[in-house]
């Protein structure tokens, strides 16, 4: 069975767990879109892995793990993730890991244009800096580079050379900046080029291989429904699909071949940097979940804004990304609750809303209509059988499934591999 997993909200949903959970039985892991702006943690005996371009099954022998076409690749930061699993005594090997021949590079002037443009904005989006967007405009523009030019020292050169003669000019006369000197560059990802070539291959080729010889496959989002650049709360996006149908156009294989789409959600909302969040907590409370949660960016190390669950949000989601199955994710982390807050609509100008609207002054303006339901009051760590949560816990999960509209299959109730609940 071919399935992918999203995340249904602003991202941080944990699907790094549940991808390490579900990759333990399938063949292959491909992830699709985004950059190291991600960040996908993992808790395996008490040992924390943070991943930003590797997928997480990279921690399961025998399994194979795929960066595809859709995802762009700062070398240097995934050479450093190789590096350093292999101190953690774990060897990532060219039969385990694969890299699109066709996926862009993120450069040192996409990283430094990032930061330019987001200080000169008077509306900050809280990009992370990492040179993401950059490079997926150099994509659409068509003047990117790819891996497989990485691997051409002559059309790599050629390349950068036609880069900067524009690049520098953009630098100089509208940043005030002094622009890059392409031998330095060169000569730095010349030496990526080396130890990145054997990892490299035509990857749309071998996963739709792997799918014809019976292979199982799990696609990994990164990010969240409403980080999607086309469907997200725009322009506080990333630059990438983050929904399932980016899987098609990140991995070249046919939406015919994925079989079932799980969403992860948080028990409440998160999300980090900039742009609305209509059912954000106040301070006080927001301290108290991101404490108890752990909300700071696995990525940037900001902390996260938090807030209720918001039904509207996800049930768009789900309109959009198909969802088989959901996954509530830390629901221990509202264990202590006296009573939960669902958001079920939202009042803008005297009318009800039942549906996410796109205006942004409206999604900035709108108030949310909360439910309020009892808390359980109960640690629910370990706890492995649905039956046996507490009665208010099992009301709200499927008071949740009933707002949204689909079957809630996993629940998590702490950070381990083990700690969940399937239904």
């Amino acid at each position: 069975m071919n399935i992918a997993v999203v995340g249904a909200q602003w991202g941080d949903e944990g699907k790094g767990k549940l991808i390490d959970i579900l990759s333990k039985d399938v063949d292959v892991t491909v992830r699709y879109q985004g950059g190291s702006n991600a960040g996908h943690t993992v808790i395996v005996d008490q040992a924390r892995y943070v991943f930003h371009l590797l997928p997480s099954a990279i921690l399961r022998s025998g399994k194979v793990c795929v960066i595809g076409n859709g995802v762009v690749v700062d070398p240097k930061a995934l050479l450093e993730e190789i590096d350093g699993l292999k101190v953690r005594g774990i060897k990532v090997t060219p039969q385990q890991l694969k890299i699109a021949v066709n996926s862009h590079v993120v450069m040192p002037y996409h990283r430094v244009l990032d930061g330019l443009r987001e200080k000169m904005r008077e509306h900050k989006i809280g990009t992370t800096g990492r040179g993401i967007g950059p490079c997926y405009a150099d994509k659409v523009t068509r003047c990117g580079i790819r891996m497989v030019d990485l691997l051409n020292p002559r059309v790599f050169a050629a390349k950068l050379k036609d880069n900067l003669r524009e690049k520098n000019e953009y630098f100089k006369k509208v940043f005030g900046q002094h622009g890059f000197q392409a031998d330095p560059i060169y000569q730095e990802y010349m030496g990526y080029a080396r130890r990145l070539k054997p990892y490299v291959c035509d990857t749309a080729l071998y996963v739709n291989e792997a799918i014809s010889q019976k292979k199982s496959v799990l696609f990994e989002g990164a990010q969240g429904a409403f980080l999607d650049i086309d469907f997200g709360t725009y322009p506080f996006v990333t630059s990438s699909n983050t929904i399932v149908g980016g899987v098609t156009s990140g991995s070249g294989v046919a939406p015919t071949k994925i079989d079932k789409i799980i969403a992860a959600v948080k028990a409440y909302t998160t999300r980090v940097g900039e742009g609305p969040f209509p059912t954000e907590f106040d301070k006080k409370m927001e301290e108290v979940i991101r404490t108890k949660g752990k909300e700071f960016g696995s990525t940037t190390g900001r902390a996260r804004r938090c807030g209720w669950f918001d039904s509207v949000l996800v049930r768009y989601a789900a309109t959009i990304g198909g969802f088989d199955e959901l996954a509530i994710m830390k629901l221990d982390v509202l264990d202590e609750l006296e009573t939960i807050s669902l958001c079920t609509g939202y009042k803008y100008k005297g009318k009800l809303l039942k549906d996410f609207p796109h205006d942004y002054e409206a999604i900035c303006n709108l108030k949310p209509v909360y439910e309020e339901m009892p808390g359980w009051q109960t640690p629910l760590g370990q706890i492995r059988s649905y039956k046996k949560l507490p009665v208010n816990a099992r009301r709200y999960i499927e008071r949740m499934q009933e707002l949204v509209g689909v079957t809630i299959k996993y629940v998590s109730i702490g950070s381990e591999r083990d700690e969940i609940i399937v239904r």
